[in-house]
C-alpha cells in the first residue's frame, strides 16, 4: 500500500491510513489544494473545472469526493462522468473551464487510483504548477467558499461522441477508404472506459467491432497494461473471429497496442512509429518521443526527411519539446500518439484512426506492415526500491562505469552503444528503478537488461 506525490498528481492504493494510501481524506486535500491553486491563477467572477472517470471500482466515491471538494471551494463543475483521460483533456478548453481532473491511476492494478490534473488548455501541469499544488496541500492553506458562493454540478454525458465527432473531422483521417475496407477488429478494452469509446468510434467508422472485455464495470480481467504476457484472450479472439487486427487500450484509453491477425503482437512501441509513419507521409516534419522509446521512430522521421529528438520521460516534457520543434506528431513508445492537429494528450482514439487510415491505403495485413519497419526488440524490466537503497548514488555510479560510452542524463542515465541502448530511470508513478533496453534481437535486448541488473545488485549490495 502506497501513497505516490508527485509533480503529475498524487497516486495510491484504496484502503488504509491516511497519508500512506489515497483515502477520502487525502483526495479532499489534494483536490482542495488543485483548487486553490486554480483560483491562485487569475482572479474572475465564476471558475470551472471538468471531471472524468475511468470505471476502477473506487472512481464514483472518489470522484464524487474530489467533485464536492471543488463544489466547497465555489468552483462550477461540469461532471463527465464515465470518460476517457484524452476527451476530459478535448472538454477543458470547449467548456472555457480553467482545468480538469481525471480520476484514473492509468494502467496500475484496480486498487490503484489517482487524480491526474490539467491546466485551462487541457494538458498536464508543469512541474513547478504540480510544485506549487504539493505545498499548498502540505501547508492546508485552503479558504472554502460562502454559503451563498458554492459551486454546481453540471452533467454532461455527450463527450464521448464529441471527442469522436472531433477525431472523425481530422483531415488526415481517411474515413472513406476505411469504411470501404470493411475491417473485422477485436476490442479489449479491460473492462473500462475503452469499452465504451473504441467501439462507437469503429462504428462511425464503419469498422465490424468484436468486442472483449468491454463492459465498464472495472474488474479488470487481467492486469491492464497492455503488454503481450497479458493478451492471450485477444490473441485467441483475433484469430477465433478471422479478425484484421486486435486493439487493446489501457483503462484510461491514452495507451493503445495493436494485435496482428496471427494473434502475434504489433508492438506497442509500433503503434507512434505507424501513426507517424502514415502522418509524415502526408505532411512531412519533425518528431519527439521520449528517452525509453523505440529508435524505429527515429529511421521513420528521417526516411521522410524529418529530425528526431528524444525528450524525457513524462507527457508533459513530451509536449514541451514538440510545441518548441513544431512536430508533426509525437508521443510515448508506451502506445501515446500526440498528434497536435487534435490536441497536446495521448490519444488512443486518435491513434485508432490514424492507424486505419494507414491500413487502409496501404491495403496490406498487420503483419506485412510491421514487417515493413525497422526491427528493434525491447526489454523492459524493473528493481523494487526499498527506502535504504540509495537510487541516485547508484546512477551516478552506472554512468561513471559507462563514461566512455554516449551519455544522456537528463532524465536518469541512458547510455547508447553502437546497435542498442540502455535507459535507467526511478519511476514518477511506483517505487521502482526502470531498466529499458532495445537491441536488434530480443535475446540481445534481455541479455543487456539482465547484466545490467546485475551490475546494479552488484554496486548496491542486493
Amino acid at each position: 500500500m502506497t501513497l505516490i506525490k508527485s509533480i503529475s498528481g498524487i497516486r495510491g492504493t484504496i484502503g488504509g491510513p491516511v497519508d500512506e494510501n489515497l483515502t477520502p481524506i487525502d483526495a479532499v486535500k489534494f483536490a482542495a489544494a488543485y483548487g486553490t491553486w486554480l483560483k491562485q491563477q487569475r482572479n474572475k467572477e465564476n471558475y470551472r473545472v471538468v471531471v472524468g472517470r475511468d470505471a476502477r471500482i473506487s472512481g464514483e466515491m472518489i470522484q464524487n469526493l474530489v467533485m464536492n471538494t471543488l463544489v466547497g471551494l465555489g468552483i462550477h463543475v461540469i461532471d463527465l462522468g464515465l470518460s476517457t483521460t484524452p476527451t476530459v483533456e478535448i472538454a477543458v478548453p470547449m467548456e472555457h473551464a480553467d482545468g480538469g481532473i481525471i480520476l484514473t491511476a492509468s494502467h496500475n492494478p484496480k486498487q490503484w487510483n489517482a487524480l491526474k490534473l490539467l491546466n485551462a488548455k487541457g494538458e498536464f501541469l508543469n512541474g513547478e504548477e504540480g510544485q506549487k499544488i504539493l505545498e499548498i496541500a502540505e501547508s492546508n492553506q485552503m479558504n472554502f467558499a460562502e454559503v451563498d458562493d458554492l459551486g454546481k454540478i453540471t452533467v454532461n454525458d455527450a463527450y464521448i461522441d464529441i471527442h469522436i465527432d472531433e477525431v472523425l473531422d481530422l483531415e488526415l483521417v481517411n474515413t472513406k477508404a476505411i469504411a470501404d475496407a470493411n475491417f473485422k477488429v477485436v476490442v479489449d478494452g479491460v473492462n473500462s472506459t475503452g469499452g465504451i469509446a473504441i467501439p462507437l468510434l469503429l462504428e462511425r467508422l464503419g469498422v465490424e467491432a468484436v468486442k472483449l472485455y468491454c463492459d465498464p464495470t472495472g474488474h479488470f480481467p487481467h492486469n491492464p497494461e497492455p503488454l503481450k504476457e497479458h493478451l492471450g484472450d485477444l490473441a485467441k479472439e483475433v484469430v477465433k473471429h478471422n479478425a484484421d487486427f486486435g486493439i487493446v487500450v489501457d483503462p484510461d484509453v491514452d495507451r493503445l497496442a495493436f494485435m496482428d491477425e496471427t494473434g502475434e503482437m504489433f508492438g506497442e512501441e509500433y503503434t507512434l512509429v505507424a501513426c507517424a509513419d502514415y502522418v509524415l507521409s502526408k505532411t512531412p516534419g519533425n518528431t519527439v518521443s521520449n528517452m525509453s522509446s523505440t529508435r524505429a521512430l527515429r529511421d521513420v522521421t528521417e526516411k521522410h526527411g524529418g529530425t528526431y529528438e528524444a525528450s524525457a520521460v513524462g507527457e508533459v516534457n513530451v509536449v514541451t519539446l514538440m510545441k518548441k520543434n513544431n512536430v508533426v506528431i509525437g508521443g510515448e513508445g508506451n502506445g501515446g500518439i500526440i498528434y497536435p492537429e487534435s490536441h497536446y494528450g495521448r490519444d488512443a482514439l486518435v491513434g485508432v484512426a490514424l492507424f486505419l487510415s494507414l491500413l487502409a491505403e496501404k491495403q496490406m495485413k498487420v503483419s506485412e506492415l510491421r514487417a515493413s519497419y525497422p526491427n528493434y526488440f525491447m526489454s523492459k524490466k524493473k528493481i523494487q526500491l526499498t527506502p535504504e537503497l540509495d537510487v541516485d548514488g547508484i546512477l551516478k555510479t552506472m554512468e561513471a562505469n559507462y563514461s566512455h560510452e554516449k551519455l544522456t542524463t537528463i532524465d536518469g542515465v541512458k547510455i547508447d552503444f553502437a546497435d542498442s541502448w540502455v535507459h535507467l530511470r526511478k519511476s514518477n508513478t511506483e517505487p521502482i528503478i526502470r531498466i529499458y533496453t532495445e537491441a536488434p534481437s530480443q535475446e540481445a535486448a534481455d541479455t543487456l537488461a539482465d547484466r545490467i541488473i546485475s551490475e546494479i545488485k552488484a554496486i548496491a549490495n542486493i
